[in-house]
C-alpha cells in the first residue's frame, strides 16, 4: 500500500493531538480502521478522504494524491474465457495504465492462486467465464482482499444488473476501449496511481 499516505496520516493526527480512537469517532469507523490506514496495509475508500481532510484540517486534493500514488506498482489482472478478446483486453491496459503489472487469465482457478500471493488493485471481469461465473469470481477475489477494484466486462448489456448487485466499482461492454476504460479508472473505490495521463 502508500506508506506515504499512512506516514502523513499518522502525522497530521498526531500534529492535531488526536488519538486513533479519537478520530476513528469523529469518522464512525473502528479505531482499528485508522490503525490499518497509518500501518499502510489498508486505503481509505474515496468517500471517506474528504471527511478525513474535514477532520484533519487538510485540503483533500492533498490526500487523494498521496492516496493515488501508491509507492508499489499496481497490479492489475484481466480474465476472460476468449483468448482474442483477452490478448485485445491487456493491450489497451497497457496502453491506459502503462506502469502497472498487469496479467491475463482464462480461468478462475489461476486467478485465485494469484490474488492470494499478490495484492490484486484492479480485476476486470468477464462475466461468463465458461462454466464458472466472474460474478463468484468476484466474491472470492474481495475475500481475499476487501481493496480490490472490480470492473466487469461483457458482450451482454443485460448483465448489468447483476453486476451491480456485487461490489464492483464498474461495468464495461465488449469490446473494451481506451476511452472506456479512463471512465472506469474515475470511479474505483480504491485509487490509485496509472502512470497515464488524465486526457
Amino acid at each position: 500500500m502508500s506508506t506515504l499516505f499512512a506516514e502523513t496520516l499518522r502525522k497530521l493526527r498526531t500534529e492535531r493531538g488526536l488519538s486513533q480512537k479519537q478520530l476513528g469517532k469523529q469518522l464512525f469507523v473502528y479505531h482499528s480502521t485508522v490503525a490499518r490506514w497509518e500501518n499502510g496495509s489498508r486505503l481509505p475508500d474515496a468517500a471517506m478522504i474528504p471527511r478525513l481532510a474535514k477532520c484533519l484540517d487538510v485540503d483533500a486534493n492533498t490526500l487523494f494524491h498521496l492516496a493515488a500514488n501508491s509507492d508499489e506498482i499496481p497490479n492489475i489482472i484481466i480474465v476472460d474465457d476468449n483468448e482474442v478478446i483477452l490478448a485485445h483486453g491487456l493491450s489497451v491496459l497497457g496502453e491506459v495504465i502503462p506502469d502497472a503489472a498487469i496479467t491475463g487469465f482464462t480461468g478462475s482457478v489461476e486467478v485465485i492462486e494469484y490474488a492470494k500471493m499478490n495484492r490484486v488493485s484492479l480485476a476486470v471481469l468477464d462475466i461468463e467465464l465458461g462454466t464458472s461465473s466472474g460474478l463468484e469470481l468476484c466474491h472470492r477475489l474481495l475475500e481475499i482482499n476487501p481493496c480490490t477494484n472490480i470492473v466487469f466486462l461483457t458482450a451482454y448489456a443485460d448483465y448489468s444488473l447483476d453486476a451491480w448487485k456485487t461490489e464492483a466499482s464498474g461495468f464495461m461492454l465488449k469490446p473494451m476501449t481506451p476511452e472506456s476504460v479512463k471512465e472506469q479508472m474515475k470511479k474505483l473505490r480504491y485509487p490509485f496511481w496509472t502512470g497515464g495521463t488524465d486526457e
